[in-house]
């Protein structure tokens, strides 16, 4: 959007697709036209799917909420399904109902019957569209994004969203806030390869198998195994003799599942989250708008992090009083004030902050500028 190019808004809490779908159309230019997209879909032929998401432009330019509808490959119990209607003059078809997700016989109907699609969750609409309709059927969700959006404040690439305004937002789904009430509804057939990777069994169905059905990712090994996901992206991991896993290995947690409890890792994050374990909610890689931050170890009296940032970027004039810093350059060159004098510290040489020191990193390059933090 023209008001927003380049720049990421940031909600303060979640509060579900109507609210989220309500803060960007209120940032946009009211002409815009909003591609909403979920992130964790897996589309593999980008240019089918670019040409559907053209195919609606006439019909969200005349005022409609164009939805995308996957064709169905099988009766899936995980996708809610739309029922498509009349094909309209702008070529899309007027959506006659949603279906949430069936069981095992509806969705066998539903396939058999034809004219039924998975909801895809994706959307096409005018920015004006959208706030019209929610003035319409979900006024309390519009009124408080537009206290949040108005109060908002600029951080860098960052709009961040006013907090207790957005915290008051009921939280709904933009199906049921909107969808489920409103009459100009288009949706637009998608014939490709789509998969919601809301699970990880899905995301394990993204890799091939092997001859025993194990689905191996990065550094995985496997051995008088079958049927088995393991995901090691950062060091190897190695499951012996076990069947029907999940075995998941992050920078934040490991995961151990059945693979028939797929779907119930939210519910295991839930009872973490209870537990107090910070890895629940907060990443160890944290981005920032000059970069990111990665904390690699902590200890009683001493914590280390990786600083990334990027070329022409600076981090706040900060000061400590409980703690000092050495900053070691691993990568580029790094301008550092410490109190009244600023000098260019390069690759494999460090700087000592002691405590007390005001003090400042800044990139002054063109390639990026990564830097051991270690705090004492």
């Amino acid at each position: 959007a023209a008001k927003t190019s380049g720049r990421q808004i940031l909600e303060p809490v979640a509060r579900n697709t109507a609210a989220a779908m309500a803060a960007a159309a209120l940032l946009a230019d009211p002409e815009d036209l909003l591609l909403f997209a979920p992130a964790d879909h897996h589309i593999p032929d980008a240019a089918l799917f670019a040409k559907t998401v053209q195919g609606g432009v006439a019909a969200a330019q005349a005022g409609r909420i164009v939805t995308f509808g996957v064709l169905p490959t099988f009766p899936s119990t995980a996708y809610g399904y739309i029922e498509a209607g009349a094909t309209l003059a702008d070529g899309s078809q007027a959506v006659a109902r949603f279906v949430e997700k069936p069981n095992a016989e509806v969705a066998q109907s539903l396939i058999l019957q034809g004219g039924y699609f998975w909801n895809a969750g994706i959307f096409l609409v005018k920015a004006s569209t959208l706030l019209e309709a929610l003035r319409a059927h979900a006024p309390d969700i519009l009124a408080a994004c537009e206290r949040a959006t108005a109060a908002s404040s600029i951080d860098g690439s960052f709009v961040r969203l006013q907090r207790e305004a957005f915290e008051g937002c009921r939280s709904d789904s933009i199906d049921y806030a909107v969808l489920e009430k409103h009459a100009d509804i288009s949706m637009v057939k998608f014939e490709g390869a789509w998969s919601d990777v809301g699970s990880w069994n899905a995301v394990a169905n993204l890799y091939p198998a092997d001859d025993a059905g194990n689905r191996l990712s990065g550094k995985a090994s496997a051995l008088n195994t079958r049927n088995t996901f393991v995901h090691a992206p950062l060091r190897p991991v190695m499951a012996l003799g076990v069947d029907d896993l999940i075995i998941v290995d992050t920078q934040d947690a490991v995961l151990v599942a059945s693979a028939a409890c797929a779907e119930q890792v939210k519910d295991a994050v839930q009872m973490l989250t209870a537990k107090g374990h910070a890895e629940a909610t907060d990443h160890r890689r944290v981005g920032r708008p000059w970069g990111a931050y990665d904390s690699i170890d902590l200890g009683e009296r001493f914590q280390v992090k990786r600083l990334t940032v990027k070329p022409g970027a600076k981090l706040s004039l900060q000061m400590h009083h409980h703690r000092a810093e050495h900053w070691i350059v691993v990568q580029g060159t790094a301008k550092v004030t410490r109190d009244d004098d600023v000098v260019l510290v390069r690759e494999n040489e460090s700087i000592y902050l002691p405590l007390g020191a005001v003090h400042r990193l800044e990139n002054p390059g063109k390639t990026m500028l990564e830097v051991i933090e270690v705090q004492t």
